[in-house]
């Protein structure tokens, strides 16, 4: 949501100077209150006990109470999570009433939001489509839980929930008295108001960007520090973003950088830059000639960039992946020691002056502005980490690019640490994380912006962009400047929650909440996947910014550098939703969003899923309608992610299945099971069929809950089916519940048809029957097909 304007005549952004209420307690005004909890927070952090608990980031004291907004927010495992759940949270109540079905239905949301864009992360879900999810499991005042929260867009969407315009624009019908309904059965579903968000990540940059999309920012007074701090920077260092216009003024400008006389220098050239753009230099194996990769590679009259070139002296064919870069060797007074990288030079520059937009080839007064820089002494601190081991952290050693300092041109990184050293406002710290990375020499120009520009069909600006999932170092890369960016991001500052609701968040291992048994109402999490995305390595630019680094002991990844690999996935994966499966009330769902394109990982997951106590029910998938680099450019890339929905067996079923006979506990776990599957499923207007209830698919169900719970099971596969339709109705091969039944009944009767894959997937001949059928309905992608196969899969 964008705030254009102050409302005096809203609470929300009145100023924020009177009494405030905190966890029962009132303090004067905000300000004390935090000084409160940061005092409580400052003891615990001398507790060598609490230093102890699972996924404790590294980082200093100092460090962690400079980033902390306790009790809301700690960087570090929260200690008032407790006192928060007490607070606001309602005790289990094994009579409640609480019946849901599972979310059964497709989502697809797209990514084109303020708030989602306001940062980017490594994986994000789009918070609208959560709160589909929140809608259907949760009511106002429900504790929910992501325990791998990210950049904390369940927080976003629970908060959400109490935004009327926000749910109808989802589609749902909202009534005056608040009742959600909805769009197609006109039923109630919930009602509008807020969920109590618990937010957790290992990474402390996830947790710092969770707390800055929930926190509530005044608006005003986040504009009026960057203006601050803008003024402040133009004054000293502006001067590094200038260049000649006029032939006229270079060699006097030239001179004036001779002197030191930076400022009178940048006023006799005249332009901003707005872009420059560097390129590598490789040299020929056959005569070592130095070839700019721009001039030799880039070929603007056909919109191509080649991966092989002609060498500009020999005119022999270069392969630029079999061909070495040219190296610079200097001294890094940052590390103490003489370093060598690839050599860039700049190689197009991108202005304005008097308002219009230029672009030359660099020339000597912008040559020489580079050399002086590079000898510019920067006074303000800046991190200088070691990149740490990794297939992503140690990717760029070979160009040279060892420590996180060398990832900067060194105007932007003069630009960044007088930024993040001179912010007097906390919301610029989220800002300049926002920007990092398009700040970096991984920022690539969007070549195709550019060739449409040259040739007249530009439809806007272009100043490049990083990959996503990787530290990816291009042959081209795209400075920006940190003063167009932090310009342009005025506007984010705007996006804020009106705070409908509170929010708690917590830095640490998934595996150790620090929380009571059954507490939490709701779980929605999208937990790593494997090898996918090196989160801890793709984080650590962003982390060393912080000086709050992720503690990759109980990182939940495949990584042969951290010795982890299937095994050591499945059960780090089995501790988080055990734990998961502790904090959760009887009887309440798990939401888990998957993607991954490697059986074995969904293997993984089902089998650490269902160990830790939960029972699948649904599977469906979720569209984030734009997908990662590797959804576009890889052809087995999965470009729609799966949902499970699984459950926490209710308190009563579980103390009666202790007394009951092995054949009571059969068919009271079906009756049970049966009411927590989806009724009736759609795709258009069809129904179609729901794996789970096939009787092979209960069967299974019935044998692993069993074994679980070291029990024989006391019916043959065809004992069971038999008692299973004398006690249950079956309809299309599936089973209900008598009073469920009736329901699917009238949806058959309005529907079309059933769309129904008879076919049951339980080895390979069957699968290839399976996908032989679905492909005689018409011809089909690999990224449409897996979700649907995996669908098929579910239950056993």
């Amino acid at each position: 949501m964008e705030n254009s304007e102050l409302d005096l005549n809203n609470p929300n952004q009145a100023k924020e100077d009177g009494p405030v209420e905190c966890l029962g307690k009132t303090f004067a005004n905000d300000k004390e209150r935090r000084a409160y909890y940061l005092a409580l927070l400052a003891e615990k952090l001398k507790d060598p006990e609490f230093r102890k608990i699972d996924g404790f980031p590294i980082s200093e004291d100092e460090n962690i109470l400079e980033l902390s907004d306790p009790p809301y927010y700690t960087a570090c495992p929260n200690p008032f999570v407790e006192e928060f759940i007490a607070f606001y949270g309602r005790s289990y109540d094994a009579t409640e009433q609480y019946k849901r079905e599972p979310y059964a239905a497709d989502v697809s949301e797209g990514r084109n939001n303020p708030i989602y864009n306001a940062h980017s992360y490594h994986t994000k879900v789009p918070h609208k489509a959560i709160m589909r999810y929140l809608i259907n499991f949760t009511q106002p005042g429900d504790i929910v839980l992501d325990s791998f929260c990210g950049s904390g867009m369940m927080g976003v969407a629970a908060q959400l929930c109490g935004s009327r315009t926000e749910i109808a624009d989802l589609g749902y019908i909202v009534s005056d008295s608040g009742e959600i309904r909805d769009p197609g059965s006109k039923e109630v579903v919930s009602k509008v108001g807020a969920r109590i968000p618990i937010l957790n990540d290992l990474s402390p940059i996830a947790s710092f960007l969770a707390y800055h999309f929930n926190k509530k920012n005044n608006f005003f007074e986040v504009q009026l520090a960057i203006d601050e701090l803008l003024d402040l920077a133009e004054n000293e260092i502006g001067w590094m973003y200038s260049t000649n216009h006029k032939k006229s003024t270079v060699t006097d400008s030239v001179a004036l950088l001779d002197r030191h006389d930076y400022k009178r220098a940048s006023i006799l050239a005249g332009g901003r830059i707005n872009y420059v753009l560097w390129s590598d230099i490789f040299l020929c194996p056959e005569c070592t000639s130095e070839n700019v990769f721009w001039n030799v590679a880039v070929d603007v009259e056909n919109s191509k960039v080649n991966d092989k070139f002609n060498c500009c002296s020999c005119a022999s064919l270069i392969v630029k992946s079999k061909s070495e870069k040219v190296k610079t060797t200097f001294f890094d007074a940052a590390i103490g020691k003489t370093v060598q990288q690839a050599k860039m030079i700049p190689v197009a520059i991108g202005y304005s002056y008097e308002g219009k937009k230029y672009e030359k080839a660099p020339d000597e007064y912008d040559y020489k502005l580079v050399e002086e820089i590079s000898s510019f002494d920067i006074t303000n601190a800046y991190p200088s980490d070691r990149m740490p081991r990794g297939k992503e952290g140690r990717r760029n050693d070979s160009p040279g690019l060892t420590h996180v300092h060398h990832f900067f041109t060194r105007r932007n990184l003069a630009w960044l640490s007088f930024c993040n050293e001179r912010s007097t406002n906390e919301r610029i710290k989220f800002i300049l994380t926002s920007l990092m990375f398009k700040s970096s020499i991984l920022c690539s120009p969007l070549m195709s912006n550019y060739f449409a520009e040259k040739h007249g069909n530009a439809r806007g600006g272009w100043v490049g962009k990083e990959r996503t999932g990787t530290l990816y170092n291009p042959s081209i890369h795209s400075e920006v400047p940190v003063l167009n960016q932090l310009h342009t991001r005025r506007k984010s500052t705007s996006v804020t929650l009106d705070n409908y609701g509170k929010t708690i968040i917590t830095t640490g291992s998934s595996s150790k909440l620090l929380m009571s048994n059954d507490s939490v109402d709701y779980v929605f999490i999208d937990p790593p996947f494997g090898s996918n995305i090196y989160y801890s390595e793709l984080s650590f630019i962003w982390e060393s910014w912080l000086k709050n680094f992720t503690s990759i002991a109980e990182e939940a990844i495949e990584n042969s550098i951290q010795n982890k690999g299937p095994n050591e996935y499945r059960q780090l994966m089995y501790e988080c939703f055990k734990e998961v499966y502790r904090v959760l009330k009887p009887g309440r769902w798990v939401t888990i969003e998957f993607s991954n394109t490697k059986s074995y990982i969904w293997n993984n997951i089902q089998t650490a899923l269902v160990d830790s106590g939960f029972i699948i029910s649904n599977v469906s998938a979720l569209s984030k309608k734009q997908g990662s680099i590797n959804a576009y450019t890889t052809s087995t890339a999965v470009k729609q992610d799966l949902v499970i929905s699984a459950y926490k067996p209710n308190g009563g079923f579980e103390a009666r299945f202790v007394r009951e006979t092995d054949e009571e506990g059969v068919w009271d776990f079906i009756r049970t099971h049966l009411g927590y599957l989806p009724v009736v499923k759609r795709e258009s207007d069809e129904l179609i069929k729901i794996p789970e209830r096939d009787p092979r698919i209960l069967f299974d169900q019935v044998v692993a809950y069993f074994v679980r719970n070291l029990r024989d099971v006391p019916l043959s596969s065809k004992e069971f089916q038999n008692g299973l339709f004398e006690r249950f109705a079956d309809r299309d091969g599936m089973i209900f519940l008598p009073e469920q039944v009736t329901g699917y009944d009238k949806a058959r009767i309005t529907s079309k048809q059933l769309k129904q894959l008879s076919i049951f997937v339980d080895d390979e001949s069957s699968a290839i029957e399976w996908l032989r059928q679905l492909l005689n309905e018409k011809p089909q992608t690999y990224q449409d097909i897996h979700p649907k196969f995996i669908n098929e899969l579910s239950g056993w």
